[in-house]
């Protein structure tokens, strides 16, 4: 696609320029220039009275008739599958049933062919089983060789990935290859079905709108989807599915794993934690994380962390809560001396209950908090710990 000014129409009105969300127009000797960092939003095009500004879509239309499923990519570490794929099922069921479609798992590793019937119980009509030496570890360019030739063969219509580590790694790999659209951290997934589109709800601007994307010309439809945005179906033993085996060929890594070393720090997932303690800029120093470790551990909770905190080397960088960190969507997440950041409100405003603590009363976390607590972190937080200790002990 492209954008280009009919300079004969332009009369330099600047209502383009004011409309502009990345301020790339500039209007000179009357007459508008849309710079480089323009991203084809089309807002321009929609205020301009005369018709000056076009976008030009020059990208070849598929046939896609030929694609049906919706598929789940089935993230798994030493054979736990991840809790998100279950949630992915659950949507993609939903999804597969408006179109009367099918619905498959694509389970990648070795020696994994155990979490089928897990894939079928919540859902899946079909698992597609790949097994490797090479898919043992997770090396992205051999997951995303073997799930190019998947979809190459096969033809889904859709694929969801979760928005991990690993799905947001992964997924874009498979789309540039595929030269497909994806959209990333989808919170809302539904059917358009006079079209057969996927329409992908996600933030956008920091949280501030709700964005709708769907990908028209190009098939598979791919989206990672946020944790804990989506339901589980109930396990259901008597479900019966389909396993199709995969035979990869050439399969080939560029990548040489020397060793694996897992993470200690957390006792609870971010990513799966039904409550969550984090801590910021507030706590000053890296040593008063033992308050809000200790305020977690109490709650069962999983402790998260700000940009700020993480950039001081206060905790580690898998305790991130953000824009650039981990998106989470806990039943509780507790904010201490977080002032709220746009990017970190990004990460964690789908909570389902927000508790901030700040002695700042202005602080943006209160924007999206339930309940909010203006106060020194560390005059609350110790009277919080004594009450939750003595209910314990009662």
């Amino acid at each position: 696609m492209s954008i280009k000014v009919i300079l004969e129409k332009c009369n330099g009105c600047k209502l383009c320029v004011k409309s502009c969300p990345y301020q790339a127009i500039k209007v000179f000797e009357k007459k508008a220039i849309i710079e480089a960092n323009c991203n084809l939003c089309g807002a321009c095009v929609e205020v301009c009275k005369s018709n000056a500004i076009v976008i030009e879509d020059k990208r070849k239309i598929e046939d896609t008739s030929g694609y049906n499923g919706i598929w789940v990519f089935t993230e798994q570490r030493n054979k736990n599958i991840a809790s998100v794929v279950y949630e992915l099922l659950g949507e993609g069921r939903k999804l597969a049933d408006s179109l009367g479609t099918y619905l498959a798992a694509v389970l990648l590793g070795k020696n994994i062919k155990d979490g089928t019937d897990k894939l079928i119980g919540h859902g899946a009509d079909k698992v597609f089983l790949v097994e490797d030496d090479l898919l043992k570890d997770h090396l992205d360019d051999a997951y995303a060789q073997v799930m190019v030739d998947l979809i190459n063969q096969y033809k889904p219509e859709t694929v969801l990935f979760g928005a991990t580590v690993v799905g947001r790694s992964i997924a874009p790999k498979i789309a540039a290859i595929l030269k497909t659209g994806l959209t990333a951290d989808c919170t809302g997934l539904e059917i358009d079905l006079k079209n057969r589109l996927l329409l992908q709800t996600r933030p956008a601007f920091g949280g501030n709108i709700m964005a709708t994307i769907v990908c028209p010309n190009k098939r598979p439809q791919m989206a990672t989807v946020r944790p804990r945005v989506m339901k589980k179906l109930d396990f259901s033993s008597s479900r019966q599915g389909e396993i199709i085996k995969f035979e990869p060929k050439n399969l080939s890594s560029k990548i040489n794993v020397l060793n694996f070393v897992e993470d200690l720090t957390e006792k609870v997932k971010l990513e799966e934690a039904d409550v969550i303690v984090s801590g910021g800029r507030g706590l000053g120093k890296a040593d008063n994380f033992k308050l809000i470790k200790e305020f977690a551990s109490l709650l069962n909770a999983a402790v998260g962390a700000s940009r700020a905190a993480v950039d001081a080397e206060w905790i580690p960088y898998s305790h991130q809560v953000g824009q650039t960190g981990k998106t989470v969507c806990p039943k509780l997440y507790i904010a201490c001396g977080i002032s709220g950041a746009i990017q970190h409100l990004a990460g964690m405003q789908t909570s389902e209950t927000i508790v901030a603590i700040n002695k700042d009363p202005d602080a943006p976390i209160f924007s999206v908090a339930n309940y909010g607590i203006v106060g020194d972190l560390f005059e609350v937080v110790p009277v919080l710990i004594s009450k939750l200790k003595e209910t314990r002990c009662s």
